[in-house]
């Protein structure tokens, strides 16, 4: 049985997208379903999605610091 490779990227941004949430929330000292939504109202998830620049292949702590940093303005 052959795996979709497109399959095989959506499980892994969805593990990613977890991993990034979790982050944020213990970073921030947040519950996760707070991080959840400032996540999904990044720009950063935006871009995860569409597979810009090739972020999905970074690191979550590094993405979630990022986010962190970059867009001040969903926390």
């Amino acid at each position: 049985m052959a795996v979709d490779k497109k399959d095989l990227r959506d499980v892994y941004i969805t593990f990613l997208e977890e991993d990034i949430i979790k982050e944020i929330a213990e970073i921030k000292g947040v519950d996760n379903r707070v991080a959840m939504e400032k996540y999904y109202r990044s720009e950063l998830c935006q871009q995860i999605g569409s597979g810009e620049y090739g972020i999905e292949y970074m690191d979550s702590k590094y993405l979630a610091n990022d986010l962190i940093e970059n867009e001040p303005e969903l926390f």
